[in-house]
């Protein structure tokens, strides 16, 4: 029974961590990177797609992105998503592809991303918060209905903390770096 509470656990707090991975991949650094795109919906038959889905993506060096659609009527439409998305860059048409030019970020730019890691890893450790409540109240749900003594279910408590404490300290280590790679120039 605490097993499946425990597996349960596990896994939502490793999605929270995968998460928190993806969010800082929308998150500019030093040099570019394409996975600053990944939230842009490009309307493709009147149906939002994701840029990557309707052409290739490609960063071709540390300031530049370029996008090459696989059907030309659509540079209008990924123009329109990107300058809608604000990503602080205007989109550069040349008939066939879309450049990006992202100019080198300032030190007040580098803080406010920093800043902006930082609540996206808080954002995290509420999640893991919330899924050990979730685990909590499950094993004193298992205790009311008599599937486990009150030994096991403080042994339950324990544990969950013990994941939780663990799956906290991984957001801040992994916080602290994205501050790092941020704010070195």
């Amino acid at each position: 029974m605490l097993k499946d509470v425990y597996t349960y656990t596990k896994s939502h707090m490793e999605k929270t961590l995968e998460a928190l991975h993806r969010d800082f991949g929308t998150l500019r650094s030093g040099k570019v990177s394409i996975n600053i795109l990944d939230n842009i919906r490009v309307s493709y038959y009147d149906t939002p797609t994701p840029l990557n889905q309707v052409g290739s993506v490609i960063a071709q060096d540390a300031t530049t992105i370029v996008i090459n659609p696989w059907e030309k009527n659509l540079l209008k439409e990924i123009e329109r998503a990107i300058q809608e998305a604000n990503i602080g860059v205007n989109p550069n048409s040349d008939g066939d592809s879309i450049k990006l030019f992202f100019p080198p970020m300032t030190q007040e730019q580098r803080k406010e991303i920093a800043k902006e890691a930082k609540s996206m890893g808080e954002k995290a450790k509420i999640a893991i918060r919330n899924i050990r409540q979730d685990a909590n109240n499950q094993i004193k749900k298992l205790e009311k209905d008599k599937n486990i003594t009150e030994d096991e279910s403080k042994k339950g408590f324990d544990e969950i903390q013990k994941y939780t404490d663990e799956y906290v300290k991984k957001i801040d280590e992994i916080t602290k770096r994205k501050e790092e790679d941020v704010m070195k120039v």
